[in-house]
């Protein structure tokens, strides 16, 4: 019995190279010298593709009639279009639930740098600048703040927890409201006035494009601390620039930006700010348990016609395949 096909767009982790290797016949595409003239000759065949980052819309899916399956390395999947996909009848898959505890982890890392600048102290010793003087005293303290929790799904569930040991008080907004004992706000605008922290974790896409504005940033205010663990998008880059600026926040910690690897030059000459690579789930074991996901989709859907983790998106088609 011959085995599904399944295509790969771009380089992924070992563990989805191995899994898929040892199930399915594996089309790697970025290997081939004509990824065109390949999909025009295997599109028959191909009925899965597995991406960690391609991007994946209507178009592309119209070259492969035969997909049933998008299986997407990470949680956030706004690099495919998944409305799209389930009018064509395809499911999409994430990787929810493995990766919650690492960026939680991360988050509140970023956020003791940011509020008790760390990064810029260990720069400040390394630069031999302790034999002039002590590093100057902190205005910020995580003491008596709130952080304001911007996408309560399970990573913002992680993080709250996280931040209720260090004594921080908790208050978020969603699309609804949720069964927590967490104060909710109705609006964002309502959330950042309340606060003095904001963290984000609410998924990219065209629904959250610059969420966070120049008016989210003034009511969030000049003792005010922004985190973002979510996506780049979800921040206007000029409006917090300027706002880092200017004293319209106090701060602002990023994992994530907008034009990825790219990071607005402004970010970069500020103090005020402090920056990472995208290194929210970047450890060996996490990003393992999150390839070993993408092939547990694969396989359960190819073995029992459904996958395990399928998007909102695609719910209805699992419900009533």
């Amino acid at each position: 019995m011959s085995r599904p096909t399944v295509l790969l767009p771009g380089p992924m982790n070992e563990t989805v190279l191995a899994g898929t290797a040892e199930h399915f016949d594996v089309i790697r595409l970025w290997e081939s010298d004509d990824p065109d003239a390949v999909l025009a000759e295997r599109a028959q065949d191909i009925t899965a593709v597995a991406t960690g980052g391609t991007a994946i819309d209507g178009a592309f899916l119209d070259r492969l009639p035969a997909v049933r399956l998008v299986a997407s390395f990470g949680v956030g999947y706004d690099k495919i279009d998944a409305q799209a996909a389930a009018e064509r009848g395809v499911i999409v898959t994430n990787t929810p639930g493995v990766l919650d505890d690492e960026v939680a982890d991360t988050a509140l890392g970023l956020l003791l740098m940011t509020a008790r600048e760390l990064s810029r102290a260990e720069r400040y010793l390394r630069a031999a600048s302790w034999t002039e003087g002590a590093y100057p005293l902190t205005k910020a303290t995580l003491n008596g703040r709130t952080m304001g929790i911007l996408g309560l799904g399970r990573i913002g569930e992680a993080i709250a927890q996280r931040a209720e040991a260090f004594g921080i008080s908790i208050a978020y907004h969603n699309r609804h409201r949720k069964d927590v004992a967490y104060r909710y706000y109705p609006t964002l605008s309502e959330l950042a006035a309340a606060v003095d922290i904001l963290m984000i974790v609410v998924p990219g896409g065209d629904e959250t494009r610059h969420l966070v504005d120049a008016e989210i940033l003034k009511a969030l205010g000049p003792d005010g601390i922004l985190i973002n663990v979510a996506r780049g998008t979800v921040v206007d880059e000029e409006a917090l620039v300027e706002a880092l600026r200017s004293g319209t926040i106090l701060s602002a910690g990023l994992d994530v930006f907008e034009n990825e690897p790219e990071v607005h030059p402004g970010l970069l000459e500020l103090d005020n700010a402090v920056l990472l690579p995208h290194v929210g789930s970047a450890t060996i074991p996490t990003r393992n348990a999150m390839g070993q996901l993408v092939v547990d989709n694969l396989t359960h859907y190819f073995t029992h016609g459904k996958p395990l983790t399928p998007v909102k998106e695609s719910e209805p088609l699992v419900q009533n395949p």
